[in-house]
């Protein structure tokens, strides 16, 4: 394999994605019962030094299921939505950070309303303190369910490979999230995180 590969053309670069300058939403009509919402930027690499303070931000924002902060407003104060949901999907460039939803059509504009007044409190803001020991406990004691075979303790080694990670990076991995801070994940929230120039696309018949 070696071999071969010092025998190949390298790859050529591929361009970062530029940051978004200024919001802009699309509606593209669609036969559909539900309007399908999508709310997103540029996100960070996966080497980023705020990846696990992003991960766990964004546990408590949309990524942590029904004790999010997205489900609370959006599906349980609202009725909006069934599911929402937030996430970054970083990897050796840049990947998207997004906010996704279902709605009736005659509700996507509050539901996109609501999920950006939403994103831009925690953005502002920053988690609780009841939050964040939430999330942690949920994280920390799911750490065991991410390398408990050899298949998972596999692609966690490839990963680590993949993106250039610290050989260590599981060994400290539970007390690096454990260190985090309310102000930890308010800062790399607001570094990464521009609500007011985001994209929104819905996909779905006018109201």
């Amino acid at each position: 394999p070696a071999r071969v590969a010092a025998e190949c053309a390298p790859l050529p670069a591929v361009p970062e994605v530029a940051a978004l300058a200024a919001p802009a939403e699309q509606r593209i009509p669609f036969a559909s019962a539900q309007a399908h919402v999508l709310i997103g930027q540029p996100g960070f690499a996966r080497r980023d030094p705020d990846f696990l303070a992003l991960l766990v931000g964004n546990h408590i924002l949309g990524g942590g299921g029904f004790t999010s902060r997205l489900t609370h407003e959006v599906r349980e104060q609202r009725g909006l939505s069934y599911s929402v949901y937030s996430g970054f999907a970083p990897g050796l460039h840049a990947g998207a950070f997004t906010i996704g939803l279902q709605t009736r059509p005659d509700q996507a504009a509050q539901a996109v309303q609501v999920s950006r007044d939403v994103l831009a409190r925690f953005v502002r803001e920053g988690p609780t303190e009841t939050e964040l020991r939430a999330a942690k406990d949920n994280l920390i004691g799911g750490f065991a369910l991410r390398i408990d075979s050899n298949r998972k303790l596999l692609g966690n080694v490839a990963n680590i490979a993949w993106n250039g990670l610290p050989l260590d990076y599981l060994e400290h991995w539970t007390q690096r999230v454990e260190a985090l801070t309310v102000a930890d994940i308010r800062a790399a929230m607001a570094r990464k995180l521009q609500p007011e120039r985001m994209v929104t696309v819905i996909v779905g018949g006018q109201p």
